[in-house]
């Protein structure tokens, strides 16, 4: 008992902390990002929140969207004007632009527009629609506005038809020696989408998701490769191994994302297996693999046969797996109150902010070097805006919230 009371009194520390970190990073974001000209959101901010890029990206605009809904509707502190405003104004820069016009498709969202909203590059992947539903849903939530809601459910049945039905609206051309592949980023995605989708709703809407959730479930856990001892971010459309460095590719610190998406599931269908081989397989099993046991830190890839990954950044330190660790030791803790797993999240708790916060500036680093010295020092980009760091200190802090309120 005197361990365990230890064990709490580090926990409000940590709940202190982590408070205080995310005031300052939604502070930065708010004081530097938001463009009161055209709306939308800047996002490519340097080290003290200069902008040095105009460029704006679809999927962190409505990533932005849906964290300040998020702050707004679930956190007391944060329900101010300001977030509101700037979370609606986000959502009307991304209805009037995100949509490439005079595409083949009418759901078909641009990549990155210029600051005043004209599109400048399209993916042909479907990430940029998703965060489109995530923020629509979450900003009709705090609006209360169902046009928003039904927008973001016609959008998901678009995404639905090309991950399930049909990739070619998509616009990539089909080639003799690409191979059909499961990536675990579109099952993850999906998920969380019908996670966002049937929140607090009626049950009709939770029966409606049931059949996608299962099946992105069982899409992840195909990524179960080597007899259990991989993950793997690639397999065949038939849960098999894929030659070469794309097959043999691991992405730690998606793996540990993937794990807390499906304790989350797990917990809402009392799925105690899925529990189970969410803690094995996607919390335990990528940190063991992924963590650097010479300088600390979870490497950004790895080649499961021990080749050099071909990736350059491969033995970077990255935030966001780092922020998705947090997220899925303490989940996996707050579920099973195995101390094991409490030790781990401090591990990477102690590492974490240690290295990535800026004291001076605010915000955090993206990227370090192997050895943990900061590579990059600007605190947005095209692939870092408001969502790893706050939506990891805000998980956290209602994890640790509620986990010392039932130990009072």
């Amino acid at each position: 008992s005197s361990v365990l009371g230890l064990l709490f009194s580090h926990l409000k520390e940590c709940l202190t902390h982590i408070r205080t970190q995310l005031d300052n990073v939604v502070d930065f974001w708010l004081k530097h990002s938001h463009d009161t000209v055209h709306g939308g959101f800047f996002t490519c901010l340097g080290k003290d929140g200069h902008v040095y890029d105009e460029m704006k990206y679809v999927w962190l605009q409505g990533r932005q969207v849906w964290m300040y809904c998020r702050l707004y509707r679930t956190m007391g502190r944060f329900c101010k004007p300001e977030i509101l405003e700037a979370a609606k104004t986000g959502g009307e820069f991304l209805r009037k632009n995100a949509r490439v016009l005079g595409s083949s498709n009418p759901w078909k969202c641009a990549f990155c527009l210029t600051r005043d909203g004209r599109a400048v590059k399209v993916q042909r992947s479907i990430f940029s629609e998703c965060f489109y539903i995530m923020a629509m849903d979450e900003l009709s939530r705090v609006t209360d506005d169902k046009d928003l809601q039904l927008e973001a459910e016609q959008m998901m049945e678009q995404i639905i038809y090309w991950v399930r039905v049909d990739s070619s609206g998509l616009g990539r051309p089909s080639l003799p020696g690409d191979v059909p592949t499961n990536s675990m980023a579109v099952p993850m995605m999906l998920l969380c989408l019908v996670q966002q989708l049937t929140e607090g709703r009626e049950e009709a809407v939770t029966q409606k998701y049931k059949e996608l959730g299962n099946w992105c479930v069982e899409q992840i856990l195909q990524h179960i490769q080597r007899g259990g001892t991989a993950i793997l971010e690639n397999v065949s459309v038939n849960g098999e191994e894929l030659p070469g460095c794309q097959g043999r590719l691991q992405n730690p610190g998606h793996a540990l994302e993937a794990g807390w998406f499906l304790l989350q599931y797990s917990a809402m269908w009392g799925d105690d297996n899925l529990q189970k081989t969410a803690i094995n397989k996607f919390v335990e099993l990528p940190y063991q693999n992924g963590w650097d046991k010479k300088h600390g830190g979870l490497f950004y890839f790895l080649d499961v046969d021990h080749h050099c990954p071909t990736q350059l950044e491969w033995n970077m330190k990255l935030w966001w797996p780092h922020c998705e660790a947090l997220i899925a030791f303490l989940m996996a803790y707050s579920q099973t109150k195995k101390p094991e797993l409490l030790e781990r999240f401090y591990q990477i708790y102690e590492y974490t902010f240690k290295h990535f916060p800026d004291n001076d500036s605010g915000e955090w680093y993206g990227y370090l070097t192997q050895e943990g010295k900061v590579a990059l020092d600007f605190k947005g980009g095209p692939f870092k805006g408001f969502f790893h760091v706050p939506r990891s200190l805000f998980m956290c802090e209602c994890i640790l919230t509620d986990l010392l309120a039932k130990h009072n």
